[in-house]
């Protein structure tokens, strides 16, 4: 069991079954479902749960030899700033290790200021832009903070 900031404890858990997983909490995180279905199937999954309820999850899988990516992240909004996201990236990064890849990737909005730093607390660190991803990729403007959401910074951690 895990333990989050308010004391109340939840367990992580792989997710076999996508259907069980509710779409529009992965929507909170990547709002494009074309770009949702492209992954979603072909992904590991782990929720965080506490009994029944699903609080948050986490989609990753394997990109390149050597290499897996975090692709999808997302905590259901009032159980955000919990210690649940952390979790979730933390068991993304064992069992990565623990399948044997060397690098795990993540990318993610320039305006997602809150997502940087929890990234960064976790060790990633920042190893390129790809200039107006959002811009062209996603069909409706994407803004955070204020922030227009266009570029995807993408971040990097190795495992040995």
């Amino acid at each position: 069991m895990q333990e989050g900031k308010n004391k109340k404890t939840f367990a992580i858990r792989p997710i076999h079954d996508k259907k069980l997983i509710p779409h529009a909490l992965l929507l909170s995180a990547d709002p494009s479902e074309e770009s949702l279905n492209s992954y979603l199937e072909s992904s590991i999954a782990f929720g965080a749960f506490r009994n029944s309820e699903l609080l948050g999850i986490v989609l990753a899988m394997a990109t390149r030899p050597f290499t897996m990516e975090l692709l999808n992240l997302a905590v259901e909004e009032k159980h955000q700033n919990s210690g649940i996201g952390k979790a979730l990236i933390r068991k993304t990064i064992e069992t990565a290790r623990h399948l044997g890849f060397h690098t795990i990737e993540v990318g993610t909005g320039n305006a997602g200021i809150g997502q940087l730093a929890l990234y960064q607390k976790c060790g990633f660190r920042i190893s390129g832009i790809i200039p107006d991803y959002f811009v062209r990729h996603y069909p409706d403007p994407i803004e955070e903070n204020g922030i227009p959401c266009r570029d995807m910074i993408r971040l990097s951690l190795e495992l040995r």
